[in-house]
């Protein structure tokens, strides 16, 4: 008696818990008003419609939305991912037509609430410590209006099958198959529209398929087919659901209706009887306005409405084609004009040759950023601002200044970057520095800038030469660790190619020999002015040190005149009190001659430099014998002389 009474109790407890069963069947033809059949996170809500609102028009934000209690996925602890199938309609709606930002994800998550997860490019999913890690137990279904290229994007208009990160293992651009075409229609998931989704995974197949289509009817054919066994990356039981965000620029993202199914197809949807989306309606009070007034105050309106678009033409923000190129990120004036308030000295961080920068707060966000405001006077105008946002713009770096965003209006040019709490090098190396650095801390910045470095040379899709390293130019994070940054004398050009001649730019003291003769800089002119930063660095001194003996002016023939004596550590920042690691420091000082060696072939590329950092290879003697780097120069003007943009 007793074991039939333990039965029958079992049996009742997996009636009362439906998802402990091997099917569980979801069905939402529109969501219950305060989200009582779907737990929310973050910004999502349930309009009174019944339309699921997973984001809206604020920047950097979240929201989830998650069925509560967990999904059985496997048929044991250790089991096979069976079967399921799922259906949504969902509607895209930018804040801008044109950009996106970012997009929301079908996903299988340990969790609800997806603790530390970002918004941005990791679309309330992950963050940039675990993106990537076995133990995330994520599986997501991307629907991405933004092209990022660290996760290798292909579009701003893609689907994307993601397994633990943010870059997807399959993705193609968004559209549907119409029956008969081999080729798919293209479709634009930012234009309002709301989009059938299907998404079936086979456990017998081990195969993931993925269809989107504007009616009621599954395309034969899928848009997305990707081989996967998901065993090995699904928990017992996964919550299912749907998490989405916004980035520098917002978009609404809308689930009209949901159907899921475990070892099952899941029910259609059909869309006529789905809640519709909102839309924005507008009385055109103008023409109401018009026909309501007499002729002799018409003409009076007529001429007042073309006053203020005059106003408005002349005052507007600049935008030109190459703008349009370069990304979606572009600030608008008044905005920046807040976050700086009003552009006060109070704010001013610091100032040089191609104008202030200044400490913001965005308002729609809270975020601290740095405003580069480029004055009139500066001998940067337009091309070399163009040079800074094409160039940083595009590129993703933990050691390089991560460039936000720009503004133009009339003259004003106008960059934003990621706000460095700790500000340039050159404050704490220099004259009274406000801190003193500390051994590690300056081997720590000086790995960071070499590999900065060495993806600007032979990582990123083009080469680039930055033409002015210096200690002025790069800046200190929170955690004082060294980024590249301004980046308005950089020029590109293709791997392998002749990078041609120009105006000779930089600064006084970092610019390499060749330079002056033959205005063609290149990569190893890059590896000069990263000679004269080692040197900074170890020695707590400029190149050129007008105030010292005649002896110790150059400072790399200094240094150079020392190891020749065999007493090297001898021109050692003497504020360092003898602490730090001498055999690192040894290598910081030879690798600073190397890369101050006459001609541009004596001297190491950034890769060999990074591997000579790092330990993985021993400083090679023969590069530090004439040939390479012959002791006093004959060339010492060179070092006098400045190009015709010498800073």
């Amino acid at each position: 008696m007793a074991f039939i009474f333990n039965f029958f109790w079992v049996f009742l407890i997996l009636l009362q818990n439906p998802y402990l069963s091997k099917s569980q069947d979801l069905f939402f033809n529109g969501f219950n008003h305060g989200g009582t059949n779907l737990t929310l996170n973050g910004i999502a809500m349930i309009l009174n419609n019944g339309i699921l609102k997973l984001t809206n028009d604020t920047s950097r934000l979240l929201g989830h939305a998650f069925y509560p209690p967990p999904v059985r996925v496997k048929t044991s602890k250790n089991g096979t991912c069976v079967s399921f199938s799922t259906i949504f309609a969902f509607a895209l709606v930018p804040q801008f037509q044109t950009l996106g930002g970012h997009g929301f994800a079908f996903t299988f998550a340990p969790s609800k609430e997806l603790p530390g997860a970002l918004p941005s490019q990791y679309l309330g999913l992950l963050n940039s410590s675990d993106n990537g890690n076995l133990t995330n137990h994520i599986f997501a279904v991307e629907f991405d209006e933004v092209q990022d290229f660290a996760f290798g994007d292909i579009d701003d208009n893609h689907v994307g099958i993601n397994i633990n990160s943010m870059i997807s293992v399959n993705s193609t651009p968004a559209g549907y198959y119409v029956d008969g075409n081999s080729t798919a229609q293209y479709l634009n998931m930012k234009s309002g529209e709301t989009i059938l989704c299907w998404i079936d995974y086979d456990s017998n197949k081990h195969q993931l398929n993925v269809s989107l289509s504007l009616s009621d009817k599954k395309p034969s054919r899928s848009l997305l087919s990707y081989d996967v066994d998901l065993s090995p990356y699904v928990n017992e039981f996964m919550y299912v659901g749907f998490s989405g965000s916004t980035g520098l620029l917002a978009s609404s993202h809308y689930i009209m209706g949901w159907s899921f199914k475990m070892n099952g197809v899941a029910k259609p949807l059909d869309l006529s009887s789905l809640p519709k989306l909102p839309r924005d309606k507008k009385t055109n009070f103008g023409l109401i306005f018009g026909v309501s007034i007499g002729s002799v105050f018409a003409f009076f309106i007529v001429l007042g409405i073309a006053a203020y678009i005059l106003w408005l033409y002349k005052n507007r923000d600049v935008i030109e084609s190459w703008e349009l190129d370069v990304g979606p990120h572009r600030f608008p004036y008044q905005e920046l004009k807040k976050a700086t308030k009003g552009f006060k000295d109070k704010q001013l961080l610091g100032f040089g040759g191609f104008g202030r920068v200044y400490k913001g707060t965005l308002s729609n966000s809270n975020t601290e950023v740095a405003v580069k405001r480029v004055s009139h006077e500066s001998r940067q105008g337009l091309q070399e601002f163009v040079a800074e946002i094409a160039t940083i713009g595009k590129l993703r770096h933990r050691n390089l200044v991560q460039l936000l965003g720009w503004c133009r209006r009339k003259g004003d040019l106008i960059l934003v970057y990621d706000y460095m709490p700790n500000g340039s090098l050159d404050k704490y190396l220099f004259n009274e520095p406000v801190m003193v650095l500390r051994w590690d801390q300056r081997f720590n910045i000086i790995k960071g800038v070499a590999s900065g470095l060495l993806y600007l040379h032979e990582e990123w899709e083009q080469t680039v030469i930055h033409r002015d390293v210096k200690a002025g130019n790069v800046l200190l994070d929170a955690d004082f660790n060294g980024k590249l940054g301004d980046f308005g004398l950089a020029k590109l050009y293709e791997h392998g190619t002749d990078p041609g001649t120009t105006r000779v730019v930089g600064t006084l003291g970092y610019l390499a020999p060749e330079l002056t003769r033959t205005g063609k800089p290149t990569t190893s002119s890059d590896v000069f002015g990263f000679g004269a930063l080692l040197l900074e660095l170890a020695c707590g001194r400029r190149p050129i040190e007008p105030k010292a003996s005649p002896e110790e002016l150059f400072l790399v023939d200094w240094v150079w005149d020392r190891w020749k004596e065999g007493a090297i550590l001898d021109v050692m920042d003497p504020k360092l009190n003898g602490d730090y690691n001498e055999i690192e420091a040894a290598i910081v000082l030879k690798l600073g001659i190397m890369c101050s060696a006459e001609t541009a072939d004596s001297r190491p590329s950034m890769r060999q430099v990074s591997r000579f950092l790092e330990g993985e290879a021993a400083l090679p003697e023969e590069m530090l014998v004439p040939g390479g780097y012959s002791g006093k120069r004959n060339s010492q003007s060179s070092r006098k002389k400045g190009g015709d943009e010498g800073r």
